[in-house]
């Protein structure tokens, strides 16, 4: 009987399921709002680090296979998540009990107001869970969809390429990096995570910023 699969680990998708879960993984992540908790970056960090001729373990990625993988999957998603948003609207939303899903909701319409639509939909690729919610978000707000197509392409293509290479050039210059594995891909989620703890950090301050400047005539 084999081992059950952990779906928070990186690992043991790729072990399971390889190339393919990449793909089924982004899919459900970036078009599904229930894959709100799946590792995005840390998948993409490790499958290219599993490419790299120098990784060595029992787990062994062709380089070509994971991009394909990860461009479809986090494209089809995407594309998904926004028609999903333009058909249910904010019902979507309102139908789940998840805390997280209803900040990061609160974070995408902030990304969407102070940044438009392209910038938006290139930066929340790099911000677990808004990348999750900001495609239906789009759809629900009527985003064009020429507009949406084309920038949720652009940060796909970066987003997935950027952390796959990463994970393969270091791989690639580290002989049995796979034995820390463990240790790089805790430091691809912290360094993943940076971008809610800043807007956190940012919105708790806002107010008492604001106060002033509200108070004057």
């Amino acid at each position: 009987m084999g081992q059950a699969v952990d779906v928070l680990d990186a690992g043991s998708l790729l072990a399971a399921f390889g190339a393919l879960g990449v793909a089924v993984v982004l899919f459900a992540e970036t078009g599904l709002l229930v894959g709100f908790f799946l590792p995005g970056d840390s998948l993409l960090f490790t499958a290219g680090l599993l490419c790299a001729p120098g990784a060595g373990g029992a787990v062994h990625l062709a380089l070509p296979q994971v991009l394909l993988a990860a461009a479809v999957g986090t494209l089809a998603g995407s594309q998904t998540g926004y028609w999903l948003g333009r058909r249910g609207g904010r019902a979507l939303l309102a139908r789940s009990r998840a805390r997280k899903l209803h900040e990061g909701a609160a974070r995408a319409e902030q990304y969407l107001a102070r940044y438009g639509h392209a910038k938006a939909l290139v930066l929340a690729r790099f911000v677990p869970v808004v990348r999750t919610v900001l495609n239906p978000l789009a759809g629900a707000l009527r985003v064009p969809a020429r507009t949406f197509t084309l920038w949720q392409i652009t940060g796909g293509v970066v987003w997935t390429l950027g952390l796959t290479l990463a994970g393969y050039a270091l791989g690639s210059s580290v002989p049995h990096v796979d034995r820390y594995l463990l240790p790089l891909v805790a430091l691809v989620v912290a360094v993943s995570l940076t971008p809610l703890a800043l807007e956190v950090l940012r919105a708790r301050r806002r107010p008492a910023t604001a106060d002033p400047e509200e108070q004057c005539p």
